[in-house]
């Protein structure tokens, strides 16, 4: 729910700017034996293929993970684990988690930001952390007075600094094909030795 309300959110600024917008939103749970199967033998299925595929030839990405042990949860961990480091660098990156508490905020900042800094992505100054009290709660209630932004002004926050970094970054024209092979068959990527 998270990932989708910071996507609609992000859709309606671009679309404001007038930049046409094309959301693909990936399940890893759908894709669990994919990925495990990939990170034992090396290669990925055709669909985990497309998937990835996909996450590289975004412009940008918003990633959500519950919060399991303080942390990501470990098929978030493992999808990361078999993308190529360098097919994420300077891609615009807005990080999202969800937990019980707001105890669990702090993933945020000493798991996902890391982890995407690793990747080399322009991870947004804000993240968005939701605890299971920020679902439903309205402005006025007694969770949104006892936190510094209620749940959709983060969102909103989060979602104008994404799309600023979407519509400002010269990724898509940079992205290349991770698999596509060297089109002159040189062992030396086409340079002659003299």
């Amino acid at each position: 729910m998270l990932a989708d309300r910071l996507a609609e959110a992000t859709s309606s600024r671009l679309q404001d700017k007038g930049i046409r917008v094309r959301v693909d939103t990936i399940e890893l749970r759908d894709h669990a034996r994919d990925i495990t199967n990939n990170m034992l033998a090396g290669f990925p299925s055709p669909a985990l293929a497309t998937v990835l595929e996909t996450v590289i030839g975004a412009d940008g990405l918003i990633a959500v993970s519950p919060v399991f042990a303080a942390s990501y949860s470990g098929l978030f961990k493992s999808f990361f684990d078999i993308v190529d480091p360098e097919t994420l660098a300077e891609m615009p990156v807005l990080i999202g988690a969800t937990g019980g508490t707001p105890r669990h905020s702090l993933a945020l900042e000493h798991a996902l930001r890391p982890l995407f800094a690793y990747l080399r992505a322009d991870v947004t100054p804000t993240g968005v952390f939701a605890a299971s009290a920020d679902w439903g709660a309205a402005d006025d209630s007694e969770t949104a007075r006892n936190t510094l932004a209620s749940l959709p002004e983060r969102i909103e926050r989060a979602s104008v600094q994404f799309a600023r970094a979407v519509a400002a970054s010269d990724r898509s024209s940079r992205v290349q094909d991770p698999f596509a092979l060297d089109p002159s068959f040189s062992p030396t990527g086409g340079f002659t030795a003299t």
